[in-house]
C-alpha cells in the first residue's frame, strides 16, 4: 500500500503527466501573451478566452498553464481578468502583499517542475493596503503583524527614496520578491539558470488597469 506522501505525489503529478513538456510556452512568448491580454483589458476590449464549456471539459483531464502569477489578494486585482485569460491559462498564487514564504515557493516550484510553466510574474499594485499599513508603521493586530514584518525591508528601502513611499515600496517589494524566487535553491534557481524560466516583477495600476513590467 502506498504511503500518504506517495499518494499525494501521485495526485499532484496526475494533472501534469497528461500533457507533454513540448507544449511549454517559452517565457518571452508567455510574457507577450500576458501583456497583449492586458492591453485588451485596458482598452475595454477583453475577449475572455478559454471560458467555454468545452474548455472546462477539456481541463478535467489536466492542466498546463503557460504562466505563473504571484499576486496580492486585493479584490481589485484578479490576474485572469487584468491579463484577459481564462480557465487553465494561469497558475495563480495570492496573498496580502504578494509575499514569498515556503508555501508560496512550494506552489511555484510545483508549477515549474510538473506543469512546465516558464514565466513567473510577481505582481504588486498601487494603493496596496498591506504595503500602506507597513509604511504607516505602528502595531498590527493578530497575524497581520507577520505581513508587516515581511514588508519591512521594502518599506525601509522605499523611505530612503524620493517620491511616494507607498508606491516606492510596492515596486521594491515586487522586485525583492522576484529576486528572492530567482535565487531560491534548489529548484527555482536551477530552473532560471538551465531551463529557460524567467521571473519578472510587475505593478498593476488600479486606476488605469495597466500592468507595468518593472526594470
Amino acid at each position: 500500500m502506498k504511503s500518504v506522501p506517495a499518494l499525494l505525489t501521485a495526485v499532484l503529478l496526475f494533472g501534469s503527466t497528461l500533457q507533454a513538456a513540448t507544449d511549454t510556452v517559452a517565457a518571452d512568448a508567455a510574457l507577450a501573451r500576458l501583456l497583449e491580454g492586458n492591453k485588451r483589458f485596458v482598452a475595454g476590449a477583453a475577449t475572455h478566452p478559454d471560458q467555454t464549456v468545452e474548455r472546462r471539459t477539456e481541463l478535467v483531464q489536466g492542466q498546463h498553464p503557460f504562466a505563473i502569477v504571484l499576486a496580492c489578494s486585493d479584490s481589485r486585482l484578479s490576474p485572469e481578468v487584468v491579463f484577459d485569460q481564462g480557465l487553465g491559462d494561469l497558475f495563480v498564487v495570492r496573498n496580502a502583499g504578494n509575499l514569498t514564504d515556503d508555501h508560496v515557493v512550494g506552489s511555484i516550484e510545483y508549477a515549474v517542475e510538473h506543469l512546465h510553466a516558464r514565466l513567473i510574474v510577481v505582481l504588486g499594485h498601487t494603493k496596496c493596503g498591506a504595503v500602506s499599513a507597513a509604511v504607516a508603521g505602528g502595531e498590527a493586530p493578530g497575524h497581520l503583524s507577520s505581513i508587516v514584518v515581511s514588508l519591512a525591508d521594502a518599506v525601509a528601502m522605499a523611505k530612503r527614496k524620493p517620491g511616494d513611499a507607498i508606491d516606492n515600496a510596492v515596486r521594491i517589494n515586487a522586485k525583492l520578491g522576484a529576486a528572492s524566487l530567482a535565487a531560491n535553491e534548489p529548484i527555482l534557481a536551477k530552473a532560471v539558470k538551465d531551463d529557460g524560466v524567467k521571473i519578472v516583477a510587475a505593478r498593476y495600476d488600479l486606476a488605469t488597469g495597466q500592468v507595468e513590467i518593472l526594470p
